[in-house]
C-alpha cells in the first residue's frame, strides 16, 4: 500500500464522535505506533483512555495528526519543529549583525576544510 504524500489525498474523515488508534491509522496514513510515539511528543495530542487503556480520539485529534502529519512529511520538519509550529513559538529572527558573523564563520570553515582537503589529497 502506498502512503498519500500529502493530506489532500487521504480519506475523507468519517463523522463519528471517536475513532479507535487502527482507524486513525488508516485516515492518517500513519501505523499506530507511530500515532503512540506522537502522543508523547506532542502534548496537543492527548486521545481519551478508556477501559484496559485504549485510545479513542477524537474529530479534532486525527486533523492534529493530519497537521502534525503534513508538517512532518511534506514540510519536512522535524519533531522539535513540528512541535514549535504546533505551539506557535517560532524561533527568534537573527538580525542583520549575528548573520554577518555567521557568514564570516562559515567563510572560515570553508577556508579550513579546503585546506585540509588539500593536506589529504594524495
Amino acid at each position: 500500500m502506498l502512503e498519500p504524500s500529502n493530506n489532500d489525498e487521504l480519506p475523507v474523515i468519517p463523522g463519528k464522535r471517536y475513532f479507535t488508534i487502527g482507524e486513525v491509522s488508516e485516515l492518517c496514513a500513519v501505523k499506530p505506533h507511530v500515532l503512540r510515539y506522537w502522543e508523547q511528543e506532542f502534548p496537543q495530542l492527548n486521545p481519551v483512555k478508556r477501559r484496559g487503556n485504549r485510545r479513542y480520539y477524537q474529530r479534532e485529534d486525527v486533523l492534529t495528526i493530519r497537521q502534525i502529519r503534513s508538517l512532518l512529511y511534506d514540510q519536512g520538519f522535524t519533531i522539535g519543529g513540528a512541535r514549535q509550529q504546533m505551539t506557535g513559538d517560532s524561533p527568534a529572527p537573527v538580525d542583520a549583525g549575528q548573520q554577518s558573523q555567521f557568514g564570516d564563520v562559515i567563510k572560515q570553515m570553508i577556508a579550513e576544510l579546503e585546506e585540509l582537503l588539500l593536506v589529504l589529497k594524495p
